[in-house]
């Protein structure tokens, strides 16, 4: 039994922090064994496509959907990883990212700092630009030219972000450090290294199945592992009761904990995705595991109140494109268009 009333819980700045210290210690064997039922079943998964392939069995392709399931699981782990809640090891966390970075595509240290950012600014109104999904207000919108207008829309057109988004994002713009540039060695010797890696890798995937095994199994695994984890990032913080601050207003455990989804999805997918849903307890607290979430969830259930978003409510969310600073929440366009 919690002893704490939800109403104290909800409201006190100091609750959170304090409540959830004690699930920040990780389970060393159990995030060993993690790494392993996820790494594993992935590398069966990629052979036994390949192996469908090459003999003709088309029908065996189908295993790379739930390979792809796999593959967002690993970048679940690197996200671990980069949040140093893993193993709770600096350098195990940092190199285990950055080996699992070569698999998903994207330069670890280049990613842990864009999404440090992230997190300390997510719902700041004045600070965005950076590992975040981006959101104009109505008003920006309104002052934009017709040429801005249509490159916003076109670039929160459905097609666009969860389609062409993750293919030019995971295989293309990820190959250089992007807005990090300036940022001194550390950004080009991750995006360069991880290049490298995957260069390597593939040249040995390449030499033992075929370049068209190759093509043909991994690519549409990384499109459709790209396409799953861009609409997680994206209905954990673009749904219509989310809330953003100017930054004079803004409060980090009232963002984190408002401005962030509960995404309750079904348990196995709650599996696959390494329980990223419980999103408002991840930004209350990165350091706590991905396994240890629904521990929270489980303890404190009035946290299942704030921010959720169940799968069939997620679909409507993908309409919602602007923020109202009137009305304070997300519309869409046409809603925009209504209020005008």
């Amino acid at each position: 039994m919690n002893m704490i009333s939800p109403e104290a819980v909800a409201n006190s700045k100091r609750a959170w922090l304090k409540i959830l210290a004690r699930y920040k210690k990780p389970d060393r064997r159990r995030s060993t064994v993690e790494l392993a039922i996820t790494l594993i079943p992935f590398a069966v998964l990629w052979g036994l496509s390949s192996a469908a392939y090459a003999y003709g069995h088309w029908w065996g392709l189908i295993l790379i959907l739930p390979a792809a399931g796999f593959l967002v699981r690993i970048f679940m782990i690197q996200h671990d990883c980069g949040h140093g809640s893993f193993f709770a090891n600096r350098y195990a966390d940092d190199w285990i990212g950055r080996a699992l970075g070569i698999l998903t595509l994207t330069p670890y240290d280049c990613w842990r700092r864009a999404h440090a950012t992230h997190h300390a600014s997510a719902g700041n109104l004045d600070e965005r630009g950076m590992g975040d999904i981006r959101t104009l207000t109505v008003a920006e919108y309104r002052q934009m030219s017709w040429r801005g207008r249509l490159a916003y829309r076109l670039y929160r057109h459905p097609l666009v972000m969860f389609g062409l988004g993750p293919i030019w994002l995971f295989i293309f713009e990820q190959r250089l450090p992007v807005g990090m540039m300036r940022g001194g060695l550390t950004p080009w010797v991750s995006s360069m290294t991880t290049n490298l890696g995957i260069a390597v890798a593939a040249a040995v995937l390449i030499w033992f199945v075929g370049p068209g095994a190759f093509l043909v199994v991994h690519l549409p695994i990384v499109v459709l592992a790209g396409s799953a984890g861009i609409w997680l990032f994206y209905v954990q913080h673009q749904f219509e009761e989310t809330e953003w601050a100017k930054d004079a207003d803004w409060e980090f455990q009232h963002a984190a904990l408002h401005g962030s989804s509960y995404y309750d999805l079904p348990p196995v997918l709650n599996w696959f995705t390494g329980n990223i849903g419980v999103h408002h307890v991840h930004h209350l607290s990165a350091k706590v595991p991905c396994y240890r979430l629904q521990e929270v969830l489980r303890d404190y259930p009035e946290l299942r109140s704030i921010g959720r978003v169940t799968l069939l409510e997620s679909l409507r969310c993908v309409k919602l494109a602007l923020w109202d600073e009137n009305r304070r929440k997300l519309v869409s366009f046409r809603e925009a268009r209504a209020a005008a």
